[in-house]
């Protein structure tokens, strides 16, 4: 609007310079015509400009005019119509070979760790979709090659759009407690079975979390304190607990359901790693506890191994 008024009053103090081959009378409301279809194509012979001034104008004014007008206009059709098509095209894409992927809702601190660490574990980024409302988040997210989708997570719409229902697991780092639990709920309602990892600031918040429907919470406060804590009993006990966690340490821990060929054998005679945990029917068993001493199939066995081992 600022260019065409440039022009506009150019032409309309120079008037005249310019000649109506209509009626020999150049009114605003000729100016007004002249200057719009000047500036959107090369006009139509009706009014020209017929001084030196005039013609200078156009020239060197009206014609740059022109370009960033059309520059501008193509920017913004790009902007709203092209960009929304070419997005659109894309994620219908995107969804029709979505399986097993791992949606991450909010990209904040936590959200940016998580999907950075999925990736160092070896999670192709083509596997990974991250759900946030802020440009900036999603910005930096497709930096790293993984799926986007601007939009708000708590809205049934939103995750019916990146598939949850097929993917491997959600996790929820909102960054607010309130949001994540709404999430939680809005993912637990879609997807029943998959499985829902949530950042948790306030403990208080945690039962409210679980009862959301998350199958795992997690309090970047109190894991701080439990590394705190476990360091002075001992100094190597918190270097051992970050070494399990990250992914460049020496060991790892590994999930995996039970072999036929472990069965009946017990939990320590185990060659695949270090057997810590066993979950049957939804109980934690030890393997301090006699339960241990002998594997049943669907059993779930939690074992420690060296990283590079890891599948």
């Amino acid at each position: 609007m600022a260019l065409i008024g440039i022009a506009l009053a150019g032409h309309w103090f120079d008037r005249d310079g310019l000649r109506d081959n209509i009626d020999g009378r150049v009114s605003f409301a000729d100016v007004l015509y002249f200057t719009m279809i000047t500036v959107t194509t090369v006009g139509y012979g009706d009014i020209v400009p017929v001084t030196v001034h005039a013609r200078l104008f156009d020239t060197f004014v009206v014609t740059p005019i022109r370009l960033f007008v059309w520059l501008i206009f193509l920017g913004s059709a790009y902007d709203f119509l092209f960009r929304r098509v070419w997005d659109g095209w894309r994620m219908r894409v995107i969804q029709q070979r979505l399986e097993g992927h791992v949606v991450v809702a909010g990209y904040g601190t936590s959200g940016v760790e998580a999907v950075a660490e999925l990736i160092r574990r070896g999670a192709p980024p083509a596997m990974i979709v991250v759900v946030d409302e802020r440009s900036a988040a999603i910005e930096a997210a497709e930096k790293l090659g993984v799926n986007v989708l601007q939009g708000d997570a708590t809205r049934n719409a939103t995750l019916e759009a990146v598939r949850i229902t097929r993917a491997k697991a959600v996790i929820v780092a909102a960054g607010r407690d309130d949001t994540s639990i709404l999430i939680l709920l809005t993912a637990r309602g879609l997807a029943p079975n998959v499985p829902l990892s949530v950042v948790i600031r306030s403990e208080d918040n945690e039962p409210l979390a679980r009862q959301a429907g998350a199958t795992t919470v997690i309090n970047p406060a109190s894991f701080a304190g439990v590394l705190l804590a476990g360091s002075t009993h001992g100094e190597h006990l918190a270097d051992y607990i970050a070494d399990l966690a990250a992914h460049g340490g020496r060991v790892a821990l590994h999930e995996r359901d039970v072999t036929a060929a472990e069965v009946g054998k017990a939990l320590s005679q185990l060659t695949t790693g270090l057997g810590v945990r066993i979950h049957r029917g939804g109980r934690a068993i030890g393997f301090w506890e006699p339960a241990a001493q002998r594997l049943e199939a669907g059993d779930c066995i939690v074992e420690i191994v060296p990283s590079e081992r890891m599948p």
